[in-house]
C-alpha cells in the first residue's frame, strides 16, 4: 500500500511518526511523511523517507487552515494513496477532511491528545470537541495513545470503535548507564552525589513550569530543563518565570537535546507536572532509564505511573504537593532506586517500541 502519514510540525514527525513510518516500510509499504517544514525532517530524509513539507499551522487561523487543506487535497489527489493516517487535532482533522474529499479509500487517525481536554477558553474547547466529533465521522480506524482516551472517545461518541495503540520507545537505547552519568556530570560540573531533577518537554506553561519552578525552591536538588519553545507555540511566554525563579545555579537550561538517554542516565528524578497530556513519551523514556517519576494525576500519566510503586502522582497546578513529592524522593536514595527499578520493569512490559508499533500497524490493517 501507499500510505501518507500526516502531522503538524517537524518535531511531531521526528518523535512520534518516524517509528511508525519505519514499521510500515519494514512491512513493504510505500510511506510518505507530511508536516510543516523544519530541520528535524532531515532525520527521516536521511533514512531514505520521502517527506513533503506543506503549510501546516498549529493555529485556528481560518486562512492558514484553508491553505493547509488545499495543499493536502492537492497532494492526495496527485499521490492517490491507499491510506491516509493523520495525527494531532488540527492537522488530523484537515488531513481526514482532505482525504475524504480526494476519495482516499482508507482514513485513519491517531489522537495524541484532544483540544477539548486542554486548558483554555470554553469556546476553544467546544470547537475542539466539534472538530473531533466531525472528524470521527470520516475515520475508518480511530486510534489513541492512552486507554483512558480511547474509552472517552467511545463514551463521548467520537468513534464507536476507538482503540488504544499506546506509545513506545526503544529499550535498547534507553537504560541506566553509569558511564554516561559520570561523563555528563563531569562535563556539567555536577558532583556525583548531587540530586538532579529533570524535566523534558516543550517550554509552555501547560507543562507545569510555573508550579515546578516555585516547588523547586524548597527542594535540595538541581533542576535540569531539557526542551525548547517551538515556533508554532502561541501561548504565554514563560521566560519571566525562569528569570524570577530564584534557583540561581540550581537551574540548568539545556535546550533541545538529541542525547536524551544520557541526560536521563545522569539524572535522579523525572518530573512532568502538566495540566493535560496524551501518553507522554518523556515519561516512558524516564521509566526505561530507571528514574522515579513525579507527574500530575491526569489522563495519560496516571496510566503510566503506579503511585507509590514507580513514582508519585500529584494534583495539577498545586505547588505544595509537587514540592513535597520532590523533597521525599530527593531525600531518599533507596526509595528512588526501588521506584526506578519498578518503573523500568513496567516500561519493558508495556512500552517497548517494537511491540507498540506492531500493534499500531495491526490496528491499521497494514
Amino acid at each position: 500500500m501507499k500510505i501518507i502519514e500526516v502531522t503538524n510540525v517537524d518535531f511531531s514527525l521526528r518523535h512520534f511518526l518516524l517509528p511508525v513510518m519505519r514499521g510500515l516500510r519494514a512491512r513493504g509499504h510505500e510511506v510518505i511523511g507530511v508536516s510543516a517544514d523544519g530541520p528535524l525532517l532531515d532525520v527521516a530524509r536521511a533514512e531514505g523517507f520521502r517527506v513533503v513539507p506543506l503549510p501546516m499551522a498549529r493555529s485556528l487561523s481560518p486562512a492558514a487552515q484553508v491553505r493547509a487543506f488545499r495543499a493536502l487535497l492537492k497532494l492526495f489527489r496527485a499521490e492517490r494513496p491507499d491510506m491516509v493516517h493523520a495525527h494531532m487535532p488540527i492537522s488530523g482533522f484537515l488531513a481526514r477532511l482532505a482525504a475524504r474529499a480526494a476519495g482516499v479509500r482508507r482514513i485513519a487517525y491517531t489522537s495524541h491528545g484532544d483540544l477539548y481536554n486542554q486548558p483554555g477558553p470554553w469556546l476553544r474547547r467546544a470547537a475542539g470537541f466539534a472538530m473531533e466529533w466531525l472528524g470521527g465521522r470520516m475515520t475508518d480506524t480511530y486510534l489513541t495513545v492512552s486507554v483512558e482516551q480511547a474509552a472517552d472517545a467511545r463514551r463521548l461518541g467520537l468513534h464507536r470503535h476507538a482503540e488504544a495503540a499506546g506509545n513506545g520507545r526503544d529499550a535498547t537505547q534507553l537504560r541506566p548507564d553509569a558511564d554516561a552519568r559520570a561523563r555528563l556530570r563531569a562535563e556539567f560540573g555536577v558532583a556525583p552525589d548531587r540530586v538532579v531533577v529533570v524535566i523534558i518537554s516543550r517550554l509552555v506553561r501547560a507543562k507545569g513550569y510555573v508550579e515546578l519552578l516555585a516547588a523547586m525552591r524548597d527542594v535540595n536538588a538541581e533542576l535540569w530543563v531539557v526542551g525548547s519553545r517551538l515556533p508554532s507555540d502561541h501561548d504565554e511566554n514563560i521566560e519571566r518565570y525562569f528569570a524570577d525563579s530564584g534557583l540561581g545555579e540550581r537551574l540548568r537550561r539545556l535546550g533541545y537535546r538529541e542525547d536524551i538517554a544520557a541526560i536521563l542516565a545522569a539524572s535522579d528524578i523525572f518530573v512532568l507536572p502538566s495540566y493535560s497530556e496524551g501518553l507522554p513519551m518523556s515519561v516512558i523514556e524516564a521509566m526505561f532509564c530507571a528514574l522515579p517519576v513525579v507527574a500530575t494525576n491526569i489522563r495519560g500519566p496516571r496510566e503510566q505511573v503506579v503511585a507509590g510503586e514507580t513514582g508519585l502522582l500529584v494534583p495539577p497546578r498545586d505547588i505544595a504537593p509537587l514540592a513535597a513529592a520532590l523533597r521525599l524522593l530527593a531525600g531518599d536514595a533507596d526509595l528512588r532506586a526501588r521506584m526506578g527499578a519498578a518503573g523500568r520493569a513496567r516500561a519493558l512490559a508495556l512500552y517497548e517500541e517494537g511491540r507498540v508499533v506492531a500493534r499500531t500497524l495491526d490496528l491499521l490493517g497494514a
